[in-house]
């Protein structure tokens, strides 16, 4: 039986919790492996009552540069005690002395992203910029150093094979994310409170984006095009629903939504956003069916997971025009330049305005988000760790 090792300390928001979340049931209901999971004390509360699995909780420091420290110090010996066969981190930084091969899992596009750096620079936020910088080099280091990199989607891992080079890239795979629409669409009834924030007394169209409010994600394109929105629709009712409130808030990653909050009051938007907070992942379903359609106005990604949420709620998606959208969503969705608020609003004055497009549109995403499974995705990653195991067996490294 093959003992897989999983580091999940980097796994503190969003994608990485996300992962987490839904691949250890499926590597727990295997009898084939073993698994040992290495988390943090917020992460283990973050699962606590989803899945119950056994682990080894770390309180490694909250930073990143404490906690990369922490993991190189402390977990190869871990690794050795725990007699582990593969090693697979999770959070972007592979171990540098591992002592068993090693997959890295790739997922951060910022560090590749040169609308990232760009916009980093706009916003005259130098010691993100240069931070950002510095990760990105040892998140190159680190597919040198691994035996594999996995990458969440063929477009991201075209990017990576680009950015590290031609001597690297054959160690650079796909292995897409999956989706499990029945933990998703559960039976979990909907709290009082939410229940009143989705109210749609107006029979308003109802927009959706689904994040934490980051840079990358592009708010400001979207609230730029929603008044153009709302001026074509008139009289018809137009509302924004979001998972994140806007303003002088912490945010993960600690990013300033200020701008976002002043942008929002300078075009007076107040009574057109629902800024709901973070929902807890086991009522998201609600939120997308109190919706008519996904608007993701993002400049950088890696696959995007509320996309293959919004498809498998129904919902026509408008994706910002980049690859990895087109590769995820495919005829699910409509495109415009990811810059454009002027486009996002005419494709969504579009869909708005054609109900047999709004219908096609929602039923090729119900089709296309059942293409993506967890279990799926475990099985190629335990086909690849098993694979590795054998060549070390085999004489290969030690």
């Amino acid at each position: 039986m093959m003992h897989l090792f999983i580091n999940a300390l980097a796994a503190s928001a969003g994608g990485g919790i996300s992962y987490i979340r839904n691949v250890l049931p499926h590597l727990f209901r295997r009898d084939d492996v073993q698994v040992t999971v290495a988390l943090t004390q917020d992460l283990r509360r973050e699962l606590d009552g989803a899945i119950d699995v056994p682990v080894i909780q770390c309180d490694s420091p909250r930073s990143s540069a404490g906690r990369f420290a922490y993991e190189q110090r402390l977990l190869p010996e871990l690794i050795r005690k725990q007699n582990a066969d593969i090693l697979l981190a999770a959070g972007n930084f592979a171990l540098w002395r591992s002592p068993v091969p090693q997959i890295l899992l790739s997922r951060n596009s910022l560090y590749t992203s040169p609308d990232y750096f760009r916009d980093l620079q706009n916003r005259r936020e130098f010691p993100r910029w240069l931070d950002t910088k510095i990760k990105g080099r040892i998140a190159a280091a680190s597919i040198r150093r691994a035996e594999i990199t996995v990458a969440p989607s063929a477009t991201f891992a075209a990017d990576l094979r680009q950015w590290v080079g031609p001597r690297h890239a054959n160690k650079i795979v796909s292995i897409p994310h999956g989706f499990d629409a029945t933990a998703f669409h559960n039976f979990k009834a909907i709290p009082p409170e939410l229940s009143a924030q989705l109210e749609n007394p107006h029979q308003a169209l109802r927009l959706l984006f689904v994040s934490n409010y980051t840079y990358y994600r592009n708010f400001e394109t979207l609230l730029g095009g929603l008044p153009l929105i709302q001026a074509k629709l008139r009289p018809r009712r137009v509302e924004l629903v979001l998972t994140c409130k806007l303003g002088a808030v912490p945010n993960p990653g600690a990013y300033r939504a200020n701008a976002a909050a002043t942008l929002r009051d300078r075009l007076e938007l107040g009574s057109s956003l629902i800024e709901l907070g973070p929902v807890p992942y086991h009522f998201l379903h609600h939120v997308y069916r109190a919706c008519h359609v996904y608007v993701t106005p993002a400049y950088t990604e890696t696959f995007a997971h509320p996309l293959v949420e919004a498809m498998s709620s129904g919902l026509p998606v408008v994706a910002s025009d980049l690859a990895v959208h087109r590769e995820i969503c495919g005829k699910a969705a409509s495109y415009f330049p990811r810059f454009s608020a002027e486009s996002l609003a005419a494709e969504v004055i579009k869909l708005a305005g054609d109900d047999c497009m709004h219908a096609t549109m929602g039923e090729a995403g119900l089709a296309r988000s059942a293409d993506f499974s967890w279990g799926r995705h475990v099985d190629e990653l335990l086909a690849l760790a098993g694979r590795l195991r054998a060549n070390r067996l085999g004489g290969g490294r030690r």
